[in-house]
């Protein structure tokens, strides 16, 4: 989904790019409260996994490609403040230095990528960690489900970003068919992805995995409410 240069007009870029620096200045102070010398190798894991999975693009029609976005994946590991920041350097080292997106467009591959498809995901995976039962075993389940539905959404706010300031002679019919379907199937894929890695990271180190946290804390509280008993 990384949009080009001149796909949408200097107004919504401008408007995306502020929205943008606005979540990377929240996220900068909510990150402190997610990671620790402990954890915080894991952002790098994450940030260099991503990158790597987004470098596998394919065009999807009117102009503008589609890939893995890794917004839950890296939500529930990393925690969501940290996921808006890997995400961010990853597209800012993107469109800087491997032209992957375009620079006056950064904005809006932020505010896409990296905010929306981490809030999409975050959300619905923390309302199924609530709903479902408390077990290690529905993380990897629940980031799945997030991570197949963040994508989607994310492809119709462009979409509506695109109905608002495109700048190409593109029916939004088009482009709306075009992205929706597409990254339909991209988010099967990815729900695919996401749930076979946060299951490897929750099977060996679960402490380490920021969304199974809440989890691993009532297990142990349960743990010593049985030994008091």
């Amino acid at each position: 989904m990384h949009v080009p240069d001149g796909f949408l007009d200097a107004p919504t870029s401008v408007a995306t790019g502020v929205v943008a620096a606005a979540a990377v200045a929240v996220a900068l102070r909510g990150a402190r409260r997610e990671l620790d010398d402990r954890t915080a190798p894991m952002a790098g894991l994450v940030a260099t996994f991503v990158f790597a999975a987004q470098m596998i693009n394919f065009p999807v029609g009117a102009g503008t490609s589609g890939h893995l976005m890794g917004g839950a994946l890296a939500a529930v590991l990393a925690g969501p403040w940290t996921a808006v920041l890997c995400l961010s350097v990853v597209l800012g080292v993107q469109a800087l230095l491997m032209a992957d997106g375009g620079i006056t467009a950064l904005g809006t591959n932020i505010t896409l990528i990296g905010i929306v498809t981490v809030a999409v995901g975050w959300a619905v995976f923390a309302l199924l960690r609530r709903v479902l039962p408390s077990r290690l075993a529905v993380v990897a389940p629940a980031a799945a489900v997030g991570a197949l539905l963040s994508v989607p959404v994310a492809a119709l706010v462009f979409t509506g970003l695109f109905a608002l300031g495109g700048n190409v002679p593109v029916d939004l019919g088009a482009v709306l068919a075009a992205m929706l379907g597409w990254h339909t199937v991209i988010g099967i894929g990815e729900a695919v992805v996401t749930g076979l890695v946060v299951a490897s990271v929750v099977g060996s180190r679960p402490d380490l995995v920021h969304g199974a946290r809440p989890l691993l804390s009532e297990r142990e509280l349960e743990t010593r409410t049985v030994e008091v008993a």
